[in-house]
């Protein structure tokens, strides 16, 4: 296939972009940059060097037959994305191109309205765009488990049949998001369902929970060349990045309230094989398909103890300690997603387990002088303090 990947820069769409490469795919990868912007704007520094994507893109096409090509530009430039689209013609467009930090979202007005325009915008030009050059394309949209908070009833896989006054319906799943980044994801599945059913055109919706590890087959061929990014900092990083990163500088593991919040959860390779499995199975003319893309979900609190288990085992001693939530969020909620699409094509999860994080400890300690302590703070209030 000719796969567009926008956003191919990220923690996820540079892996993405070589898995897919090496399957035989034409791959051609957009970015803007704007993450890299952000983190200089905190002073945030991701642990591991991390090649330019012009230097990770030539040392790839060096060792590999299926090249990989790149563009830089910005969604939100409509003549730029009709230019690249109607040159390239993919077959399928996978779409990481957005700000993904829920915490920047709520850092103030500006930052909000920043994520919400650079998000729904730029997803609403893409749509614009695939109807004009490309109406066959599969669009593969990268959502999150996020747009649908933590409702008291099982959270089906994007849709939800309702009975009413004796009449039923199929509607969307109600959505109850957590930060303005969040309800961006929310808009932009709207805008990509009503593109489905207005103009004929095809999408997955992969609703993902949060993703850890740093290695895959492609990376492991040369993880210097290879490496995607590992954040552990209070904008970018994800809670179980952060405890390790909390370990193995020797500090206690800071847990948001009481820890009882269950989130969702994948293996990095696993986002990559669901990538895959939504590649080679796609939706009809008009449909608005939905994949809730996790593999277990767990407690705040059950991370922090696997951490600490593994950890003890290389000589370790931290303990997790509860702190302010800055977050306004239920802590104690039933939680139950369903998962059932991705695993009924083929998906055959890794778990995360005491084997999985030790790997990633140890891979943290060779690079332990690049972490920055001062980073672990949630410095961000969910109360947005505007400037």
């Amino acid at each position: 296939m000719k796969i567009l990947i926008l956003g191919g820069d990220g923690y996820l769409g540079w892996p993405t972009a070589m898995h897919l490469s090496e399957k035989g795919n034409d791959i051609l990868v957009v970015d803007n940059f704007i993450k890299k912007k952000i983190e200089s704007e905190f002073g945030i520094e991701t642990l591991f060097p991390v090649k330019t994507l012009q230097e990770r893109v030539e040392k790839w096409n060096d060792l590999s037959k299926n090249k990989i090509e790149f563009a830089i530009g910005d969604l939100l430039n409509y003549r730029f994305l009709n230019e690249v689209i109607s040159k390239f013609k993919p077959d399928s467009i996978i779409h990481y191109a957005e700000q993904p930090s829920a915490p920047y979202s709520m850092a103030s007005r500006e930052r909000a309205t920043f994520t919400q325009y650079n998000n729904v915008i730029g997803n609403l030009n893409l749509l614009f765009s695939i109807k004009k050059n490309c109406p066959n394309v599969h669009l593969i949209k990268l959502g999150t488990l996020g747009e649908y908070g933590t409702p008291n009833i099982d959270i089906e896989e994007g849709w939800i049949d309702i009975k009413h006054n004796g009449r039923s319906d199929r509607l969307l799943f109600p959505k109850k998001p957590g930060s303005f980044y969040h309800l961006s994801k929310v808009h932009d599945s709207a805008n990509i369902e009503f593109a489905c059913r207005i103009w004929n055109l095809r999408c997955t919706d992969l609703n993902q929970g949060v993703v850890y590890g740093t290695t895959t087959d492609q990376i492991n061929k040369d993880f210097e060349s290879f490496c995607t990014s590992y954040h552990y900092d209070g904008i970018f990083g994800t809670i179980i990045n952060r405890f390790i990163a909390q370990l193995v500088t020797k500090k206690d593991l800071t847990v948001f309230g009481n820890g009882t919040q269950r989130r969702g959860f994948l293996n990095i390779i696993d986002t990559l094989k669901c990538i895959e499995i939504a590649t080679l199975n796609v939706p009809d003319k008009g449909e608005f398909r939905v994949f809730n893309q996790f593999t277990e979900f767990s407690s705040l609190n059950e991370l922090a103890d696997l951490v600490i288990s593994a950890g003890k085992e290389l000589g370790y001693d931290s303990k997790k300690i509860n702190i302010k939530n800055p977050r306004i969020e239920m802590e104690d909620h039933y939680y139950n997603p369903k998962n059932t699409s991705l695993i009924s094509l083929g998906l055959k999860p890794i778990k995360l387990n005491k084997k999985e994080i030790i790997k990633s400890i140890k891979l943290v300690e060779k690079y332990k002088n690049n972490i920055k302590d001062n980073l672990f703070d949630a410095k961000i209030k969910w109360n947005l303090n505007d400037e």
